[in-house]
């Protein structure tokens, strides 16, 4: 045998036993490399130099290398696996299975500002309604970029609105593309869940190639396919009508596994581009760009054979609607920068966006149409566009009285955003008024509208725009060795919703080498989305208060709509935030690295949508609107100030055992609170019905709902040609409130999650790798009996940050170019 097939067996072996005994923790959220503190970031500051370690804000970088050492599927399962602070949605009715959220710092996912290699993501055409802590937002999308074109991400968790505009509340996710002009790779993987369900398969590849004299131009590509999960309970109610008053035969035979949430199925293609092409030593054109397919469908609560939305001679055994979403989304950015034009360097790029996603649903009907109703209906579209063009321009000026430079930057900004609703096909919205003339429902209104999602009808239809103008200045300035400041100004100035001034100062101070103080303050703002604005639907949705539950035509209200302005509804103004920070930078050894960040974040006019709103003075609005009355209805309104306190911790170790490997260790938390300071008093319309604007569920989505605790230890464990990751992530304590009943509290306990990765290099250009997310199984606390209901589609507590379906088993094999 040759010294070269020897060294491999050698390295194959090594990697059986040591997989077998693979219990070592591993991995880091801050820092891949000890070295990492010392990498340039580009997020929260306009110099081209600055370091993580130098940085005036508590900010995460997170490498290509630690975004591959999961067995996640998505962009945003996978920041939300590495930074403490930001947790994700998971449940959620209607089409918020389909678009998930990440919420940093304990706010909500529109919140907080994405970028793409420094600019403006655009946000999902899709806006939760019928969401779990993320009611009423429409974000970006992270799901819909490729992991395999990603350099880096930087989150930068600190409130930056007067640096990079409107939504940078709680901070900025900014991706960063690669950007390579040769070389790539290609992975494939596989997993399913413990149950055997859940199925999961992903391509991805990416390849750089050299592009004109010192450009390049870097493609990238993942493709997955995804299978449902089931987590239904057994439906124990009558299903149907009583036979001369003794219950049906069918009932004792009937198939009770009728509901089915979970994760949904999806199918998904997601390409990017980055190009750069010299035209001389001073000016660059660049591009890049991202596209995606994704077509998600899952099953909706279960409709009774004997209940008013369903007609018999169609469904004799009940239906579960199954709704459907195509999303269409790219992004394109074009610009040029250069240097040496009075002493600047500028950027000048325009950027266009279009999200585009179509409703479907099948196995549904409109009970209201009788028995002659469709099966399969085209519900309506959503589509959100944004055009934003960008002038930055930079450079460094001798002050003549310090011993450093001033730096500072400048830039103008315009966007337009459209917003357009199209109506469905008839079938989807009318009322046929079918009434039962014999049988067991004879005389029983039927409910119109096709079940679960109603189409989007003619009056909810229409195309929706706005414009913004911006203007920012910076500063930025070393004060002696040991004090940087920087200062920053931005006025934005929205069509629709007013102007506004923000402002942001900043200052590290490191008196000892290795050990700094940091702090900020600022302002901040969040204008009111087109969506938040103008979208109007309806959906079949449990009705609150009610046990067993009740489904009922529910209404989203825009703000202007005769029905809302009945109900007390108003304009929506941007909400405003004061952002405070204060935090410490400790390198106490070569390989040992703590950041402690404290904030408080202050919010006024929080956009928020109202509870359900149902009863008699409800259905005198939709009267007078010559509306149905038999549904209820809710709208968005500035309705409260909050603050939300927290904590930041991360540190890190690398050990070196010499011939036992090296071990890179980590340890990060994060802890908040929300509380309400202020609840806007309901408008007369609602007080003198007896109803309120926020419930305690809304209060509770944003107080209680999300963890507020939440750590992580790891460990990256590196021996030869092997390597293994543990993660143990720790939630804390979650709780799913009430409308109407603190008996009906729901509460999932601190739950321990276990992630692992096992890989073996068994060449330099070839790895195999498995492991599990959520190793050991574990899921959220079910419902109590009284949250379930009878019909098995509310088992699991949905608001649970890590999902309901348990633990997930998977392999890959990638290889590089």
């Amino acid at each position: 045998m040759s010294a070269e097939n020897r060294r491999r067996l050698r390295d194959w072996i090594e990697c059986l036993a040591l997989a077998m005994a693979a219990v070592l923790p591993v991995h880091s959220t801050a820092a891949e490399e000890p070295a990492l503190l010392d990498e340039v970031i580009v997020t929260g500051t306009r110099q081209s130099s600055r370091t993580v370690a130098e940085s005036l804000a508590p900010i995460d970088v997170l490498s290509a290398e630690e975004l591959t050492k999961s067995g996640k599927q998505s962009t945003r399962d996978l920041i939300a696996t590495l930074v403490p602070s930001i947790n994700v949605s998971n449940g959620g009715a209607g089409a918020s299975f389909a678009v998930k959220t990440v919420a940093l710092r304990g706010l909500s996912g529109d919140q907080t500002l994405v970028l793409v290699n420094g600019k403006r993501r655009h946000n999902s055409a899709v806006l939760f309604i019928n969401g779990t802590t993320q009611n009423g937002q429409s974000p970006p999308d992270l799901d819909l970029i490729p992991v395999s074109a990603i350099e880096r991400i930087e989150v930068l968790r600190d409130g930056a609105s007067a640096q990079y505009g409107s939504d940078a509340i709680a901070g900025v996710i900014n991706i960063i593309l690669k950007r390579s002009d040769a070389g790539g790779g290609a992975s494939t993987s596989y997993g399913q869940t413990a149950e055997g369900d859940g199925e999961t398969a992903q391509v991805q590849s990416d390849l750089g190639f050299a592009l004109g004299d010192g450009g390049h131009i870097h493609l990238a590509a993942d493709g997955r396919i995804q299978q449902r999960t089931d987590r239904g309970a057994l439906n124990t109610s009558r299903l149907y009508p009583l036979v001369n008053g003794q219950p049906d035969p069918r009932e004792a035979t009937a198939d009770r596994h009728t509901n089915h949430p979970g994760q949904p199925h999806v199918e998904g293609l997601n390409l990017a581009f980055d190009a750069t092409l010299p035209v001389s030593d001073a000016l660059i054109v660049y591009s890049f760009a991202t596209g995606a397919m994704r077509d998600a469908d899952s099953w909706l609560t279960f409709r009774n054979p004997n209940a008013s939305n369903n007609q018999a001679a169609i469904y004799p055994d009940g239906y579960s609607p199954k709704l459907l979403l195509r999303d269409r989304d790219y992004q394109i950015v074009a610009g040029v920068r250069g240097t040496q034009f009075a002493g600047l360097n500028w950027d000048l790029s325009s950027s266009y966006a279009r999200d585009a996603v179509e409703y479907e649903e099948s196995s549904a009907l409109n009970a209201s149409l009788g028995p002659q109703s469709p099966r399969h209906f085209d519900i309506g579209k959503l589509t959100a566009e944004e055009w934003t063009t960008n002038l930055d321009v930079n450079r460094s000026f001798d002050t003549k009285v310090l011993s450093t430079p001033l730096f500072a930057a400048a830039g103008l900004e315009y966007r337009r955003n459209t917003y357009a609703i199209g109506a469905g096909e008839p079938a989807s919205y009318v009322d046929g008024h079918y009434v039962a003339s014999s049988g067991p429902l004879a005389g029983v209104v039927t409910i119109p509208g096709s079940q679960g999602v109603t189409g989007f009808p003619p009056s909810a239809a229409g195309s929706h725009a706005r414009h913004d103008v911006g203007a920012y200045l910076n500063f930025e300035q070393s004060l002696g060795e040991s004090w940087q400041v920087a200062l920053a100004g931005r006025y934005e100035d929205y069509s629709d919703a007013g102007d506004t001034t923000t402002g942001k100062l900043s200052a590290r101070y490191e008196p000892i080498p290795g050990y700094a103080i940091r702090g900020t303050a600022s302002t901040g703002f969040r204008a009111p989305t087109l969506a938040q604005q103008h979208y109007a639907s309806s959906s079949t949705i449990q009705i609150p208060g009610t046990n067993p539950v009740v489904l009922g035509p529910v209404q989203a209200l825009p703000v202007d709509s005769p029905v809302a302005r009945a109900l007390g509804a108003k304009p929506l103004d941007p909400e405003t935030s004061t952002n405070y920070s204060v935090g410490l930078v400790l390198q106490p050894l070569a390989h040992f690295n703590v950041t402690l960040d404290l904030y408080q974040i202050e919010i006024d006019d929080r956009i928020l949508l109202t509870g359900t709103l149902v009863g008699p003075a409800v259905s005198r609005a939709f009267s007078a609107a010559g509306l149905s009355p038999n549904q209820g209805g809710f709208y968005f309104a500035n309705a409260a100030d909050t603050t939300t306190k927290g904590i930041d911790l991360v540190a890190t170790y690398a050990s070196n055992f010499g011939r036992f490997g090296e071990v890179r260790w980590n340890f990060a938390a994060n802890y908040n609170k929300t509380e309400f300071d202020r609840i806007t008093a309901p408008p007369p319309e609602l007080a003198n019905a007896g109803l309120v604007l926020i419930d305690r569920a809304r209060q509770g989505d944003f107080t209680v709902g999300t963890p507020r605790d939440k750590f992580v230890l790891g460990a990256d464990w590196a021996l030869g040609s092997f390597a293994t990751t543990v993660r143990v992530t720790r939630y804390g304590e979650v709780t799913q409130v009430s409308p109407t009943s603190p008996t009906l509290d729901d509460t999932i306990t601190p739950k321990y999650l276990v992630d692992l990765d096992v890989a073996c290099n068994v060449t330099d250009r070839l790895k195999i790798s498995a492991g599990a997310n959520n190793l050991f199984d574990e899921y959220p606390n079910t419902l109590k009996a009284g949250n379930q209901g009878v019909n098995g589609f509310a088992y699991y507590n949905t608001y649970s940050p890590f999902g309901i379906s348990g633990g997930f088993y998977y392999a890959r094999l990638g290889y590089q170019f």
